[in-house]
């Protein structure tokens, strides 16, 4: 079984017996995950890489829980890691997109990320608040006008739309 695979069943356990445990991983997950992006975001050439059981040892994280890192931040990543096929001694790297890094936090709700004080050194104000608009504005759905059954048919043929595409 994959590293990734070992993750995800540990953290989306959907056993209704085990959903206390699943929680508490997430909690432990969440503290852990704040602590690396402080590491991270303070590094900001990025040029962090290694095999994936060195690089959870250099961020105090147990192996399962840096396969969760991972997986979180592959998206976000210059060069995405082969997280599927991926074991304790494939070679990973760090190399992330600030910009899409934090557009990514946004999308996830994750405020505790999104607003930590290292960013300020990363980005403007300015240009997190427009990626954060940018990511806000991604997810509305915009309706357009209502047709009106007597309105002539958009479609362009001169009729009325209940006559033409309004069937």
């Amino acid at each position: 079984m994959s590293l990734l695979t070992e993750w995800r069943e540990y953290a989306y356990n959907q056993d209704p017996a085990q959903q206390k445990n699943v929680e508490k991983v997430w909690e432990h997950y969440f503290v852990l995950e704040k602590e690396l992006y402080v590491q991270l975001l303070s590094n900001p050439d990025g040029k962090i890489s290694g095999t994936v059981a060195d690089l959870a040892k250099r961020y105090n994280m147990e192996l399962t829980y840096f396969v969760g890192f991972l997986d979180g931040i592959n998206d976000s990543l210059k060069n995405p890691n082969p997280i599927d096929t991926m074991d304790e001694n494939t070679e990973v790297n760090l190399d992330y997109d600030v910009e899409k890094l934090y557009y990514n936090m946004v999308e996830a709700k994750a405020e505790w990320l999104y607003t930590l004080p290292q960013w300020d050194k990363l980005l403007t104000p300015e240009r997190r608040k427009e990626l954060y608009k940018d990511q806000k504005k991604s997810g509305t759905i915009v309706k357009g006008k209502k047709i009106g059954r007597n309105d002539p048919c958009p479609c362009g043929s001169g009729k009325k739309y209940k006559f033409c595409c309004g069937r």
